[in-house]
């Protein structure tokens, strides 16, 4: 008698739909175990994030190729059901992420009055940060306030809503007008903050460079799609609560100047994550401040088909005595 396979272990085969990725996705798929795709959401509207944590099932055209960064990559008809949601790229995959401090016009003033400073100084450069791959997590996973960070309300976790420009192939110095050639696509991330850490060193990538801190997601938007990347909604929701609600018009140095800023005489390598800045309405500049303790929500809406990312709140575990 000829024993036949599980239908969830046949072999299936990719048929090209001749098309590149608008919304792509990293994600495990039902019946695939732990073996990671790309997709791209065959409901062109849905929130991928949002959906996910609604319990919803997302389903993807499977994506051909390994990485976002395959420019040979296209849609294919075989479809996937999505089991668990990852980073647009892999760690490995972001050779650095660079970052922007006080880039938006409302969050430069909010930070001035709480200066105590009546005039609001705009930064002449982009203020650039660093910050490791290994803080950055999916949509769905926790936030974990590492042990260092204790008490919370003395070192006040903070969250950022932000846009974030991937960079396609090797970029330097480009002109402005040539920047967005270089661009592969957009997302959306939550530079989560340490202030107290932020405030007592005046290079902020120690307070912003924790593991596990910085979600990333949940959906990378294509440059063809997403082609004036000066309007997108960004929000950020604490406990139900709308803390942050800007739009990236507000940059004070636009996609556009950032990439062409950063590359000169520098290689941004493809894959580099470029975080753009975050509007008003961040915890600690408030008369009543916020921070994020265990058991709190944070979701970080941004417009343009990217989405929603949420993550819950927890503490980092001590380490076992052996």
């Amino acid at each position: 008698m000829r024993h036949l396979l599980p239908a969830t272990t046949i072999p299936h085969k990719r048929v090209s739909m001749s098309k590149p990725w608008t919304r792509l996705i990293r994600c495990t798929a039902r019946g695939h175990g732990n073996r990671v795709f790309l997709g791209e959401p065959i409901d062109p509207k849905v929130d991928v994030g949002l959906a996910l944590h609604n319990g919803k099932d997302v389903q993807v055209y499977e994506i051909s190729g390994s990485s976002a960064l395959d420019p040979h990559a296209r849609v294919t008809s075989n479809i996937l059901t999505v089991a668990k949601l990852l980073t647009p790229l892999s760690r490995d995959e972001v050779p650095v992420v660079r970052a922007l401090g006080l880039n938006y016009s409302d969050h430069a003033d909010e930070a001035a009055h709480l200066a105590g400073r009546e005039k609001v100084d705009l930064p002449k450069f982009p203020m650039l940060f660093y910050k490791p791959s290994t803080s950055l997590i999916p949509s769905g996973d926790p936030i974990v306030l590492p042990s260092v960070v204790r008490p919370y309300a003395e070192h006040l976790p903070d969250y950022e809503v932000e846009l974030v420009i991937v960079i396609g192939r090797d970029t330097k110095n480009v002109t402005e007008e040539d920047a967005l050639d270089y661009v592969l696509g957009y997302t959306g991330a939550n530079d989560v903050s340490f202030r107290k850490w932020q405030n007592a060193i005046p290079q902020w990538g120690f307070s912003k460079s924790f593991d596990d801190t910085n979600p990333l997601g949940p959906v990378l938007v294509s440059k063809h799609a997403l082609p004036d990347p000066q309007t997108i909604s960004l929000k950020a929701v604490f406990n139900g609560q709308l803390v942050q609600n800007g739009n990236s018009s507000k940059q004070i140095f636009n996609v556009r100047k950032t990439i062409s800023f950063l590359s000169q005489s520098t290689t941004l390598p493809a894959g580099t994550i470029i975080m753009t800045g975050t509007p008003a309405g961040v915890g600690f500049v408030r008369r009543e401040k916020l921070w994020l303790k265990p058991g709190d929500e944070i979701r970080c809406e941004v417009g343009g088909g990217i989405g929603t990312l949420i993550n819950s709140v927890i503490e980092e575990k001590p380490k076992s005595k052996l």
